[in-house]
This record gives structure tokens, C-alpha cells and sequence, in this order.
């Protein structure tokens, strides 16, 4: 089996309302669908969501990379040649949506061809997870009228709030709020995305110490090196890294140089080969990990939950699985569901992705 055309189109989806956070705010999910085709027939499909203010891609740098870089490059490959085809994609620097997904739809392939699930070919361990959903930024008795509502619908009792505004205290108010609103027996973790200082963050977390929180998450840059590694010496929750180690090397260096003891496996950025390897190194180093979400669509959170579920490490913790509520609409022909605060991942061979394709042909840019 070779791989004959890589397809990137581009589509755009409304959200229902913007999501805001520390780095950037999104209006449309303005991502890119991924299908590689291969001689036998098959079709791996999979989701690359650009984030700019994060890694530097945009919908127009991942159509054009694919189509006119990695395309060429892979054309002719057998699809399980995966060192074959990190050789060939990692000739080319950064573009991390844009390869993540072209490896998914590779490992969708190769389910595709041998009869079963991709969460059963990477370890097998369960076939769900427990979600979690994000807070975004908003007054405190929005934010906690919207976490009530996400329990009291789907059964979701894990909330990730985004913090990093200024003053910090504006965050303070509202997880104190989420605390009170929820009660105790809601987990509660934070997400600065680089917001504060060092020293900003210290002083938010000692405000925050009574409120039982789980996690905290990238609350100031990675590169404010000697003041982030005094933060995490005096942390007393796992601290997060993410979009500071989005590759198997910075996890490494994150961890060993003290400015994290946690580490934010996401699909989108690292796809299921290089989630594999920074999950086998977590487990290496005893190391806690977080299912996180790059705000995909239902087809990146699919990956997710099937890389989460393949693992006992990453199925310990609620992925973060809900950002998709927040779309108008989305391409898959049977809708995700979470039910009970868990979201099961596809019965079939694959990924299990079935296009709608009424809902594609409207939503294309390229068309």
C-alpha cells in the first residue's frame, strides 16, 4: 500500500461566541481538513487547527505546506513508514498542526487497512475518557452560570478556567466564584497561557491556595527562565507545561531544568507518533500528563480521546474534550456525544471519522 495524494482543504465554522484566554481570542474555527489517500482505496482523515499566536500557522501557510512541501515529499511511501515519513516532514522547521495531521490520517490508514481502531494499535488501555471542560474569560457569574450548565447537561465535573489577566486578582474573584458556585466535589485547574509574570503568578497562587485546585498550567513564559523555575520549586500543584514543550526535546528540557513537573499531550501539535513518544517519557520519568486541547473541532477531539484512551497514564485525568460544543456546526456525519462526563471514542476500524458531505461542501473555502 503506497500513499498516492495528500488533500489539505480549508474550511471555515462560526462559533457560537468568541473564546477568549490570555494569548489570543477565536471567533471561527478556521481550520484544515487533512485526507491522505492511498492505491488501495483508503482514506485517512484528520483535523489541523491554526493557531497563530501559538505556533505561527496559519489556514493559508497549512494548505500551502502540505500541498507543495509535504505532499511531494511522502507521495510514493507506504503509510506505516512512519521514521520514513518524520525523515521527509521534519526536513522542514516548525509547521507542528500541519504534520500532526498528516500523521493522524496515516495511523487512520493503517487502522483502515489491518481491521482495527487506532486507540487498540497505540496501547488499548479503555474505549473513553472523562472530559473536561474550559472557562473562558467573562464576568465571574457568566462563568460559573456557563460550568453549571456544562454539568448539569453532560455530567461534566472537571473544569479547566483560564486565567493571566491583569490584575490578577480579576482571576482570583473568579475561581473563588467557580468554587462557591460548584462546591467541592468539582475539580478545578488553571491555564495562564503566559499571562503574568513569575511574580504575578506566585501571588495569584497563594491567593488561590484554599480553593483546592488540581493543576496549574504555562501561568508565565517559559523563557522568563530563573523566574519560572522559582515559581514551580515553590508550587505546591503539578505545573503544566504546554505550549512550552510541544516536542519530546522541550519536554525533556522543561522537566529536567525545573520549570514544570507536568507536561500537556496534545494531538494537534504532536499527532500520535510524537504523542507516543512524549507519553513513553512522561511514564519514563513518573511524570503526571493532561489531555489537552488545541480548541479542535470533533475531529481533532476525536484524536485526542483515542490517543487519551489508548493509555492508562493519560486516561487517569478528564481530557480536555468540550471544546467543539462551542461550534455552530461541525463536518462529521454522526456527531460526538458526552454523555455522563465521558466521551467514548468510535467502534470500527481507524479513527472511525465519517464525513458529512453536504456539511463540507458548504463549509470549504476552497471551493
Amino acid at each position: 500500500m503506497k500513499i498516492t495524494a495528500i488533500e489539505a482543504i480549508p474550511f471555515a465554522i462560526p462559533y457560537k461566541k468568541p473564546l477568549r484566554f490570555a494569548s489570543g481570542e477565536v471567533h471561527t474555527a478556521e481550520h484544515v481538513l487533512v485526507r491522505v489517500h492511498t492505491d488501495d482505496g483508503l482514506v485517512g482523515v484528520a483535523e489541523a487547527p491554526p493557531r497563530p499566536f501559538t505556533y505561527g500557522e496559519t489556514q493559508e501557510s497549512i494548505v500551502a505546506v502540505i500541498g507543495k512541501v509535504f505532499a511531494p515529499q511522502l507521495t510514493g511511501l507506504a503509510p506505516t513508514a512512519r521514521e520514513a515519513v518524520h525523515a521527509r516532514l521534519n526536513r522542514t522547521v516548525g509547521n507542528p498542526t500541519a504534520k500532526s495531521a498528516v500523521d493522524m490520517a496515516l495511523w487512520d490508514v493503517t487502522g483502515q487497512s489491518v481491521g482495527l481502531p487506532v486507540t487498540e494499535l497505540l496501547g488499548g488501555f479503555t474505549d473513553r475518557m472523562r472530559v473536561s471542560h474550559m472557562v473562558g474569560f467573562a464576568p465571574p457569574a457568566e462563568m460559573v452560570a456557563e460550568a453549571q450548565r456544562i454539568r448539569d447537561t453532560y455530567g461534566i465535573t472537571t473544569f479547566k478556567v483560564k486565567v493571566g489577566r491583569r490584575p490578577f486578582t480579576r482571576d482570583v474573584e473568579a475561581c473563588r466564584a467557580l468554587r462557591e458556585g460548584l462546591g467541592d466535589e468539582v475539580e478545578l485547574y488553571i491555564d495562564g497561557n503566559r499571562g503574568w509574570t513569575a511574580s504575578e503568578s506566585a501571588r495569584a497562587l497563594r491567593a488561590m491556595a484554599g480553593l483546592d485546585l488540581t493543576l496549574a498550567e504555562e501561568l508565565c513564559p517559559a523563557d522568563d527562565v530563573l523566574g519560572r523555575r522559582r515559581l514551580v520549586s515553590h508550587t505546591g500543584i503539578p505545573f503544566v507545561a504546554d505550549e512550552s514543550a510541544t516536542r519530546p526535546g522541550e519536554v525533556t528540557r522543561e522537566l529536567l531544568a525545573g520549570s514544570a513537573t507536568a507536561i500537556s499531550i496534545k494531538t494537534a501539535r504532536t499527532g500520535f507518533t510524537y504523542s507516543q513518544r512524549v507519553h513513553h517519557l512522561c511514564e519514563g520519568l513518573g511524570v503526571e500528563v493532561v489531555m489537552g486541547n488545541q480548541i479542535d473541532g470533533q475531529i481533532g477531539t476525536l484524536c485526542t480521546a483515542v490517543f487519551g484512551s489508548a493509555y492508562e497514564l493519560t486516561a487517569r485525568r478528564a481530557g480536555e474534550l468540550s471544546n467543539f460544543l462551542d461550534m455552530s456546526d461541525d463536518l462529521l456525519a454522526e456527531p460526538l456525544r458526552i454523555e455522563d462526563g465521558t466521551l467514548r471514542v468510535r467502534d470500527g476500524a481507524g479513527l472511525g471519522i465519517e464525513l458529512d458531505p453536504d456539511k463540507l461542501a458548504r463549509y470549504r473555502q476552497d471551493a
